[in-house]
């Protein structure tokens, strides 16, 4: 495994450990060169609420890329609203030890603006 790669998941490891204490419900977000994924879990055991990503048939017809910020404030939105349906308005941003810049800083602003508070 690469060093970066240890890096990331041991800072993912410190995040979820801390949200794990909180026990509330966790916007788990993973970026790969081509596609960007969200997932709500639960904040009790690990069961996923709802989820949205950029290879959803919806956003891949809006969509003619997957890994950039647009696409990625698309995928915040859309699971903002799926959120919202579900009645939940409170997460905690689990950014798996990714930078919280560029494409994942853009999915959390799609979010929050849709109405997730976190």
């Amino acid at each position: 495994m690469l060093k970066s790669t240890k890096s990331r998941l041991r800072r993912a490891r410190q995040t979820r450990a801390k949200i794990a204490e909180l026990k509330v419900v966790r916007l788990a977000v993973h970026r790969s060169n081509c596609h960007i994924y969200a997932q709500l879990i639960d904040g009790a055991g690990g069961t996923v609420l709802t989820s949205a990503s950029t290879l959803e048939p919806e956003l891949r017809k809006e969509l003619p890329n997957g890994g950039t910020i647009g696409a990625a404030a698309a995928v915040g939105k859309r699971v903002a609203e799926k959120a919202k349906s579900l009645g939940i308005e409170t997460v905690a941003f689990d950014r798996s030890g990714f930078k919280y810049h560029g494409r994942v800083k853009a999915l959390a602003e799609a979010a929050r603006e849709h109405g997730l508070k976190f």
